[in-house]
């Protein structure tokens, strides 16, 4: 039953989370869902990511959800900001496109939450072009990067700290 291997691999992460989680980068949040009932459901990850200090981002608490399914982890989750979210790979309905989330090329079953949550914060100051998920995004990065930065900004807060 690959869901068990899923699970255990889950749960250890929830644990070397705990331990070592980069608070130390300010601001990241890591934590599977609690359901009404009080129990933990291990396969949808509630997290934040905090936009870069020095960047356009900074100041931002982005909210991410990983879905992760009973392949995991020879399958990585499905990580999704907000819908609408404003970044030129993420696309309209909020998945994130990311090499490392991409189960045909980049992701391997070593990469881990931490991991992949540091690669999205990356992701959000340094778009990959080659890839874009959204026209908008895509084009005022391109076209416009005064309007796309203020975009940026703009959307940063629209995402305070939840303290």
């Amino acid at each position: 039953m690959s869901g068990g291997i899923a699970r255990g691999r889950l749960a250890e992460e929830r644990k070397a989370w705990r331990k070592n989680h980069p608070h130390v980068r300010g601001g990241f949040v890591a934590k599977p869902e609690t359901l009404p009932d009080g129990t933990v459901n291990l396969m949808v990850w509630h997290c934040t990511i905090p936009g870069k200090a020095g960047t356009d981002w900074e100041g931002g608490y982005f909210p991410l959800t990983l879905h992760f399914s009973e392949d995991y982890p020879s399958k990585p989750p499905k990580c999704k900001f907000p819908q609408g979210f404003f970044h030129p790979n993420v696309y309209p309905s909020g998945t994130v496109c990311l090499s490392i989330l991409n189960e045909d090329s980049g992701w391997r079953p070593a990469i881990t939450v931490k991991q992949i949550l540091i690669g999205i914060q990356d992701l959000l100051d340094a778009p990959n072009p080659a890839d874009p998920a959204q026209t908008e995004g895509y084009h005022l990065f391109i076209q416009d990067a005064n309007e796309y930065k203020r975009r940026v900004r703009q959307q940063a807060k629209q995402y305070p700290p939840l303290v």
